[in-house]
């Protein structure tokens, strides 16, 4: 599907950080009506300033939304942009029957979310997303894209196709790499598998990838096979080997969003990956020594 075919859509995010910043922005400027839904103050502001987004890929611009602290009326889509651990109070901001038939799409790490949220909106229309970027917000309004790429997975299998392919169109209209997969466990597991360790290990240790890799080698690969046959038992087949590889290809410095977290003193998302991790090993009997011991350790700290 080109640019020229796909037909204009209404989007709210929720949560115009990061991710949902540089998704609101290139989405409007692919001419799309775009509604960021976050608190008085930063809405105030990009009602006044837009959303202004600095990257290599995708170029420095400006893209004007339009902004609110609540859902008021039916969207195509609802992308939900927050992390696991602002979920309940996010979804105050979108009323049960405000998105009307349209999509709840959560960008969320973890694989227990997507049953919250049918639960609370049905399953019809909730379409589980994974994204692959690295992307800040600094200042609100203000996204810098870190990464070389964009590419977004899109899933759902209790929503109809049409809609999905509406939205992938939609996205990948934009310039970011799309598309759609049919199985949605696979698709959430793919980055649970790869973004538990990285995430465990840099925030246990608060080092960079690079250090992770060489100093604590052996628990990383061990940590790499204990969620892989995890994620195997999910029924998403894993390759720790691969997983590895690609540690391995990532710039020394890289540090995931939960040791981001760590070091500015924020919440951890330590239930929704290490929580969920162990709740899955301990379904399916699976033994995660090195898992269970990293996320008691970081239990520890209080976060």
């Amino acid at each position: 599907m080109t640019k020229e075919q796909v037909t204009p859509m209404t989007v709210a995010v929720l949560g115009p950080g990061g991710i949902g910043g540089l998704l609101a922005a290139l989405l409007s400027r692919a001419g799309h009506r775009v509604i960021c839904l976050a608190g008085d103050e930063t809405a105030r502001t990009l009602r006044a300033d837009g959303m202004r987004v600095r990257s290599g890929p995708f170029g420095d611009f400006m893209a004007r939304v339009e902004a609110d602290t609540e859902l008021r009326e039916p969207v195509d889509a609802c992308l939900i942009a927050v992390k696991a651990t602002a979920l309940d109070a996010a979804l105050e901001r979108v009323p049960v029957k405000a998105p009307g038939d349209g999509l709840l799409v959560p960008f969320l790490n973890g694989v227990e979310h997507p049953a919250a949220l049918r639960e609370r909106y049905g399953p019809s229309r909730v379409a589980p997303a994974v994204i692959r970027v690295e992307s800040t917000r600094v200042a609100p309004g203000l996204i810098e894209h870190g990464s070389p790429f964009a590419e977004v997975d899109l899933t759902g299998e209790t929503v109809g196709r049409e809609q999905l392919d509406a939205l992938a169109g939609a996205l990948a209209g934009t310039g970011i790499g799309t598309r759609v997969q049919d199985g949605e466990a696979a698709t959430l597991w793919a980055k649970m598998s790869f973004l538990a360790p990285l995430a465990l290990l840099t925030t246990r240790y608060g080092l960079p990838l690079g250090d992770v890799r060489t100093l604590h080698r052996e628990e990383l690969t061990a940590l790499a096979e204990e969620t892989a046959a995890v994620s195997t038992a999910c029924g998403a087949p894993a390759d720790p080997a691969a997983a590895l590889a690609r540690y391995d290809s990532f710039p020394h410095g890289t540090k995931s969003s939960m040791q981001r977290d760590a070091e500015a003193g924020r919440p951890l998302e330590l239930d929704a990956i290490g929580g969920a991790l162990l709740r899955a090993a301990e379904r399916y009997g699976v033994p995660v020594p090195v898992a269970s011991g990293l996320v008691r350790e970081l239990a520890a700290t209080g976060r």
